[in-house]
């Protein structure tokens, strides 16, 4: 390695710079953080208890609630102890570990809402048949290969980067361990090392996103065809939330893991990163809350039964 000093230690430096504002950031991602667990709870609460939600649609939800969940507890807890704390340190394997469950929960997410976008096909297109081709089991074998994708990618991912050496300089110019940020203090990186992440990330996104795309390319064209303005609305509107989720989602990721590099874009693409750990997150609930009448139903029984439990 030269003379090179091997690094073992990073230092998260996040919102370092902002030093007048760490404790105004704590208070807003830590109530943001309570709101995200609370209203993501109260969803999946809603369908578990709901018997007029226990359809494939809500069971999705319920799945996507659960992971975007997990991905924020990954990175949002982390997030707040560093914004109290002057070291700010985390050892390579803590970091390697929080990049796995990010990447592994995020891809998760990007694949469930590609699962929505075909039962919401499946719904429009084969109305009379839809419980039989959407069956529990189905279901929950896309859950399943939606999970195993989120582990195998995110493995390889883990693997590629911290293959890498690391020496000389030790701070990750962001909140959390993110790839890019990671990979710029190796001082092995090299171009095929990035083509193969890039490609990772583009499978990730743009596959999962075309997917998404070729659901709804062939919904249009079934509504399109539709004869009565009514049952062309009844149909759009069964997707407007998931559309609404799928555009946040994808606009934010795309914009942090897809456009070029460089060591000035750390800091927009660590600013992007807190809408896309926070806001997404939060906006999956009240998005789908809000547009729907059995959700809200749901929601409004499920609150009733914990106040009337509650002391």
């Amino acid at each position: 390695m030269g003379n090179h000093t091997t690094v073992s230690t990073f230092l998260l430096w996040g919102f370092s710079s902002f030093s007048d504002l760490q404790d105004l950031l704590f208070v807003m991602v830590f109530f943001s953080h309570v709101t995200i667990l609370a209203a993501n709870t109260s969803v999946m609460l809603a369908v578990k208890l709901s018997h007029n939600l226990h359809t494939p649609m809500y069971f999705f939800l319920c799945g996507l609630s659960f992971s975007e969940t997990c991905t924020t507890v990954v990175v949002i807890p982390r997030m707040l102890v560093d914004l109290l704390s002057d070291s700010k340190s985390i050892s390579i394997p803590e970091c390697a570990t929080q990049m796995f469950f990010f990447f592994g929960l995020g891809t998760n997410n990007c694949f469930i809402l590609a699962a929505m976008s075909y039962d919401r096909y499946t719904a429009i297109h084969n109305p009379l048949h839809y419980s039989i081709l959407m069956t529990r089991k189905i279901c929950f074998q896309l859950m399943m290969a939606s999970c195993i994708t989120g582990v195998v990618v995110s493995l390889c991912i883990i693997l590629i980067v911290f293959n890498l050496s690391f020496c000389d300089s030790s701070i990750i110019q962001h909140f959390f361990c993110d790839i890019t940020p990671v990979v710029s203090l190796a001082c092995d990186y090299t171009i095929f090392q990035k083509m193969i992440l890039l490609a990772f990330t583009a499978f990730v996104l743009v596959g999962s996103f075309i997917l998404i795309m070729i659901s709804y390319v062939f919904i249009g064209s079934i509504v399109m065809k539709m004869p009565s303005a009514k049952g062309r609305y009844k149909a759009f509107s069964t997707c407007s939330s998931h559309l609404t989720v799928v555009c946040t989602h994808y606009g934010f990721a795309g914009f942090v893991y897809l456009r070029p590099k460089s060591r000035d874009s750390f800091r927009e693409d660590m600013l992007m990163a807190v809408t896309y750990t926070v806001l997404t997150p939060l906006l999956n609930p009240i998005v789908y809350s809000l547009r729907n009448k059995e959700m809200q139903t749901a929601l409004k029984k499920a609150l009733g039964n914990i106040c009337r439990f509650s002391p």
